[in-house]
């Protein structure tokens, strides 16, 4: 597990793009048998991803964690973007097509990953927080995260978002996740922009076809950066960015997010005319 530190506004209108990616950008989140984390110190998030193969595989804990196991002290979110597979959570076991949601909660001991097909792979994007309450460990599948349609062909952001772990889908302590869907012909992501200084977010790109890509937006809105990301790449997003994208063909992400509170609808909108 590697670690992320933060970063100020100030120190961020400096970075060049190197710099930006190094702090903000996770490039790799899926390897074939392993289980890849990455540590923020935003909100003290571990993000990363699961891709059992030809075995399965099993979440530990890490030293940095100073925890006997891995939710000792953390949930988790987990969403399968890929094959099917399962998630077996102190021997029960949940079916995960893709884009089905597994959340476990604090005290959960013995956590394991694995796939149905070798030849097709589940890809499980991870998303933990530290919790100070247990939750029951639940799955969603699509149909049952309320989807709802937004945006308009019009201005290129018709989408269908699923909301699974939120106040009025799966409980949990503090995460909030699910992911958002464009149609095709539509490219961008989170409009309005907009940020929301009581919450870290994270991005997961996924099903993004081959050889196009995504202009990834943050910063503060009077000092914007961008970072070109991949299919199955991540972002990190600091309380105080925007976050937003535009890709040169429709794609998918998975959205999550803890800090303060987990009011889905928390959020300071922004003109898209105030943006610099």
């Amino acid at each position: 597990m590697i670690s992320r530190y933060e970063s100020s506004p100030r120190e961020v209108e400096r970075m060049n793009t190197a710099e930006l990616r190094e702090n903000f950008l996770v490039e790799s989140l899926f390897s074939d048998d392993e289980i890849k984390l990455t540590y923020t110190h935003y909100d003290r998030l571990v993000l990363g991803g699961a891709k059992p193969v030809t075995k399965a595989i099993t979440l530990d804990t890490y030293d940095a964690l100073k925890s006997s196991y891995f939710l000792e002290r953390r949930e988790i979110g987990i969403i399968n973007v890929a094959g099917p597979g399962t998630v077996e959570a102190d021997g029960e076991v949940f079916e995960a097509d893709k884009l089905s949601c597994v959340y476990l909660g604090k005290g959960t001991q013995k956590v394991s990953f694995s796939s149905k097909d070798a030849s097709n792979p589940a890809c499980f994007f991870l998303l933990s927080a530290p919790a100070h309450q247990t939750f029951a460990n639940k799955k969603f599948s699509k149909e049952e995260a309320s989807p709802v349609t937004l945006g308009s062909p019009e201005t290129s952001n018709n989408r269908t978002i699923y909301k699974y772990i939120h106040n009025d889908g799966i409980m949990s302590c503090q995460l909030v996740m699910g992911l958002t869907v464009l149609a095709t012909g539509s490219i961008w992501n989170t409009m309005p922009p907009h940020v929301h200084d009581r919450r870290s977010e994270v991005y997961c790109y996924f099903d993004v076809p081959e050889n196009q890509g995504i202009m990834h937006f943050m910063g503060k809105p009077d000092q914007t950066r961008h970072m070109w990301v991949q299919n199955h790449q991540a972002i990190i997003s600091p309380p105080w960015s925007i976050h937003s994208g535009a890709g040169s063909a429709n794609y998918s992400f998975i959205w999550g997010m803890a800090g303060e509170n987990k009011d889905f609808t928390d959020m300071d909108f922004l003109n898209l005319n105030e943006l610099r």
